[in-house]
């Protein structure tokens, strides 16, 4: 046997058995790229399924098709909560659990994320229901395209606890560094998902015409059988955590809750953002808003890139700090974030020096093109910024210390959403400044995150520590 040191003044450390390989010892870089490939490929699809799904539904019309659109907004934001949100708690808690070799610990952490998941589940099913009607209303849904909205939201958002579940099921796996088994689960059901929807939708051979709820249906069964997919593999003996029932207990609720609930607060403030910013872009015009939306396309695109990285990053911190390897632990923010920065920033440039490619490929009105292309030229200098915020935001869950990074993002809410909306509604500010507003958030975000979360006293030791164990591994950890 061979004691390791984890970092200053840390205890000597066995390597905890079933440690993903690499996680604790070994090249940082290769790791983080093999955890965080899967996902991406999962994000990936998922976008390629939602976009299949409104192409289908806009076979049957105009008003169908902006009924669906009105609900997107609500299930999207439901599911950066569940993944990114809540999602980022579980990762968080069961990584460091495992970390720190409190194995009871990490299989009691699944249950908890279950009965979480049914209760999150529960409010927005119940939510949709008393409050659909009033919300899409005020989103400008009426007649046909209101009836729409809410068939289509009654049946995806019954379906609210089966999203949850994999959502947060998914989390745990990958917490624990199992990245594989959630992406094929997720995208064999996106593959059921696509050949269900097209039959269900137009009632092709022997199912029947739903229309719009078909497309719901679609949705509904696919998070269904995603959740009894992983649920069985979590209560086989190929898994490395273990469903089973057990007693709640506080500590661990707060271990996820402590890191969840804030990062739900931070998917809230980035779609408060996105509204008030589309708001003042809409202040100009037709023309003005179809631009800055065929732009900030360009921005969603980069999401699967640094959600896939960032869960990676969060699994390597949270095992690193479970273990007190708390410099090994910051080793990896420092070159996540340094990756996410890296591809980010080359978008942003290339975007910016070639605004025109991008916006070729949707439309050929000169007026659209050049609203966009002055949006890109402004903003996307700025998207390394966000994504060093963002890598280093999911760094910050895995140490367990999301506050300060939560609040950066508020600065960036705070300017790009009321600075900017106010300079165009009160004070007359012409678009261009309203970008160069959302610039400027972006580099607030990025340089304040960076300055919360890099420091070395982010990375201390805390909470329970890890025991030391008797491992079959000779290999020192460095």
């Amino acid at each position: 046997m061979t004691d390791v040191s984890s970092s200053k003044g840390s205890p000597a450390m066995k390597i905890p058995p079933r440690a993903p390989l690499g996680v604790l010892d070994g090249p940082i870089t290769p790791t983080l790229l093999r955890l965080a490939l899967p996902t991406v490929v999962v994000l990936v699809v998922q976008t390629l399924v939602g976009v299949a799904e409104t192409y289908f539904i806009s076979f049957l019309g105009t008003e169908a098709l902006a009924g669906v659109t009105l609900v997107f907004p609500v299930l999207m934001l439901m599911q950066m909560m569940s993944n990114g949100g809540i999602g980022g708690g579980v990762s968080s808690a069961i990584a460091r659990a495992l970390g720190a070799n409190r194995r009871s610990d990490a299989d009691g952490l699944v249950w908890h994320s279950v009965a979480l998941a049914t209760a999150f589940g529960a409010v927005f099913s119940l939510a949709a229901i008393l409050f659909g009607s009033y919300l899409y209303r005020s989103m400008g849904g009426s007649g046909a395209t209101l009836s729409a909205a809410l068939t289509y939201s009654g049946i995806v958002f019954a379906g609210s606890i089966p999203i949850w579940i994999t959502a947060l099921l998914s989390a745990a796996l990958r917490g624990a560094g199992n990245v594989k088994v959630p992406a094929l689960v997720i995208v064999s059901g996106a593959v059921i998902m696509l050949a269900l929807s097209p039959p269900l939708i137009f009632g092709w051979g022997p199912f029947p015409r739903l229309g719009v709820a078909g497309g719901g249906a679609a949705v509904f069964i696919y998070y269904l059988l995603a959740a009894v997919a992983l649920s069985i593999y979590l209560r086989s003996s190929r898994s490395p955590l273990k469903l089973r029932i057990v007693p709640l207990q506080g500590r661990l609720f707060r271990d996820i809750l402590g890191v969840g609930l804030p990062s739900a607060v931070g998917t809230v403030q980035v779609n408060l953002t996105v509204t008030f910013v589309t708001a003042a872009v809409g202040h100009f015009g037709a023309d003005a808003i179809a631009g800055f939306g065929i732009a900030s396309r360009l921005d969603y695109l980069q999401i699967p890139i640094i959600f896939g990285l960032g869960t990676a990053i969060v699994t390597m911190v949270g095992i690193n700090m479970g273990a007190n390897q708390v410099e090994r632990a910051r080793r990896v923010a420092w070159i996540g974030a340094g990756m996410a920065f890296g591809v980010t920033q080359i978008i942003g440039l290339l975007a910016a020096l070639f605004p025109h490619v991008w916006m070729k490929l949707f439309t050929n009105d000169p007026n659209v093109r050049e609203m966009g292309s002055l949006y890109l030229r402004t903003v996307a200098p700025a998207y390394g910024a966000i994504g060093l915020g963002l890598a280093l935001y999911f760094a910050s869950q895995g140490t367990k210390r999301v506050l300060l990074p939560v609040m950066a993002g508020t600065v960036r809410m705070i300017v790009a959403a009321g600075l900017g909306w106010s300079a165009v509604i009160w004070y007359g500010a012409s678009v261009g400044v309203l970008f160069q507003i959302v610039a400027v958030a972006a580099l607030a975000y990025g340089v304040l995150t960076a300055t919360a979360v890099l420091p070395r006293r982010i990375f201390r030791a805390r909470g329970i520590r890890a025991e030391p164990i008797v491992s079959k591994s000779t290999a020192p950890i460095v």
